[in-house]
Parts: structure tokens; C-alpha cells; sequence
């Protein structure tokens, strides 16, 4: 297995046991698969928000924060990197701001998915389950 496939297997893995509310899990792989992606050298934009996803599970927003800030830096209406920073946002408790990223999503959203970028499609749930969210609060 090579290490890129690693860290995708154990950012599944956590993901999965997050969903299912089991932390145990979680705490026991997370410090695993952040130094499986540390180990990979330059991460790309997929693997930055799997990094940013796994500090959220973990509780750190910060990670997660800067993971945001390095997408949107480079590409700033990139919806992984907006969608990461809301979640990040949200987990320290500025909801305003994590409402607004939200907002900036929906905008970029159209002309975004157009690119039909592989890690749009990768994590397509994530990016519906945002504009829903956004939705529900009466967002576009």
C-alpha cells in the first residue's frame, strides 16, 4: 500500500467511526493518519482537507483553520477551502463567521462545480450537505 493510499484508509476509517459517535476510534487512529499525510510531503488541496476534516473530528480547530487558509490562499473560492473554514469557524464558536463562509460557498458554488475538479466529486456529500445547511437557515 503506498503512503498516499494509507492516509486515505485511515482518514476513511476515522471519518467512519466518527460518524458513528466512536470517539474511542477516533482518538486511537487520528495521531496514525495525521502522520500518515505528514509523511507525504506537499499536500494537494484533497489531501489539505482531509487534514482539516480529521482536526475537526479531533477538536482542533486550528489545524483545521489553517488547513482553510492554505486552500484559500491559493484559491479562494475554492468550496473545499470555504467549506473548511466554516466548519473550523463553527468549532471555535464564531458562528457568524462560519455563516458567512457558508454564504461565500453558495456564490462560488455554480461556476466551481463547472470545474468538475476530482476532489469536488470526491467529497460532493460534504459540499450538498453544506448548501443545505445553508438552506436551511434561510441562505440562498
Amino acid at each position: 500500500m503506498s503512503p498516499s493510499e494509507r492516509a486515505e484508509r485511515l482518514y476513511d476509517r476515522i471519518m467512519s467511526a466518527a460518524e458513528r459517535g466512536r470517539v474511542d476510534s477516533v482518538r486511537f487512529f487520528l495521531p496514525m493518519a495525521l502522520q500518515s499525510y505528514a509523511e507525504l510531503g506537499p499536500l494537494n488541496v484533497d489531501q489539505r482537507y482531509d487534514v482539516g476534516r480529521l482536526a475537526e473530528v479531533g477538536g482542533d480547530a486550528k489545524l483545521a483553520a489553517a488547513q482553510a487558509d492554505t486552500i484559500l490562499k491559493a484559491q479562494p473560492k475554492h468550496l473545499l477551502g470555504l467549506l473548511l473554514a466554516s466548519r473550523a469557524a463553527r468549532l471555535k464558536g464564531d458562528n457568524k463567521a462560519a455563516d458567512a463562509f457558508l454564504r461565500q460557498l453558495a456564490a462560488a458554488e455554480p461556476a466551481e462545480r463547472a470545474k468538475q475538479l476530482p476532489e469536488y466529486l470526491l467529497h460532493q456529500n460534504d459540499i450538498d450537505g453544506a448548501i443545505t445547511e445553508l438552506r436551511g437557515k434561510g441562505g440562498k
